[in-house]
């Protein structure tokens, strides 16, 4: 094969390889690029969008890389509204119209969003008194196993809470013992050691009133703690 030949059969491969690789809305369906940022344009690297459809309460989701960028495809002539997975839990951010018939979009839309750098681990649960963790703890641990792992530059403080029944010291170890419990359960799943940390606070920051057992109850929580997004 001449040189000649040979560069037009390698030009015609690679034009193949751009067109297959090129994603085109069909008929019925629309494209959705993703970038996610922080607001100070920070790229968020495996976050999980998702598109919930008002008709079929269907979801169509991607998962961001390196740049903050997936892209999704979903029916089209549907209102979705738009979400991203923070720590288990789904955030709304915004709403949008996709239209049908001939309209073939690809949209491009721009997330712009800081996480609150605090929040309440929620269905941890542990035996009364004690730092052991119980079994129906795990699937909300395995969530946070999987954002740490998803975003290998996140680093997180577990800190533990407790009310104040008790003596003030009873209360420190318990909370840094349940606040440990839970990093042990991190790493044991795969989560790099220098992601977690673990800190007691025992009784010394109460977000309720202790002298209810309502109060109580929210008083004792386990909070993870942002230190490095």
């Amino acid at each position: 094969m001449g040189p000649t030949l040979l560069l037009f059969v390698i030009c015609c491969f690679w034009s193949a390889v751009a067109r297959s690789q090129e994603v085109k809305p069909s008929e019925n369906e629309a494209i959705f690029n993703v970038v996610a940022t922080s607001k100070s344009g920070k790229p968020r690297q495996g976050e999980v969008i998702s598109l919930i459809s008002l008709k079929s309460k269907k979801s169509y989701a991607g998962t961001t890389n390196s740049d903050g960028k997936c892209t999704i495809n979903m029916p089209s002539a549907d209102k979705y509204d738009i979400f991203y997975k923070y720590f288990g839990q789904q955030v709304r951010y915004h709403d949008i119209d996709v239209p049908g018939g001939d309209h073939r979009m690809t949209y491009t839309f721009n997330m712009k969003y800081d996480p609150p750098k605090v929040f309440e681990l929620k269905n941890v649960f542990f035996d009364t008194g004690k730092a052991s963790l119980r079994p129906e703890s795990g699937p909300a641990l395995n969530e946070l196993v999987e954002a740490l792992k998803a975003k290998p530059s996140l680093v997180i403080e577990i800190a533990g809470h407790t009310d104040n029944v008790g003596s003030v010291e009873s209360n420190q170890q318990l909370s840094a013992g349940r606040a440990q419990s839970v990093r042990n359960y991190l790493l044991h799943k795969g989560v790099a050691p220098g992601q977690v940390t673990a800190k007691g606070y025992g009784e010394t920051q109460p977000v309720a009133d202790n002298s209810t057992d309502e109060g109580r109850q929210k008083n004792r929580r386990t909070e993870v703690r942002i230190i490095n997004d």
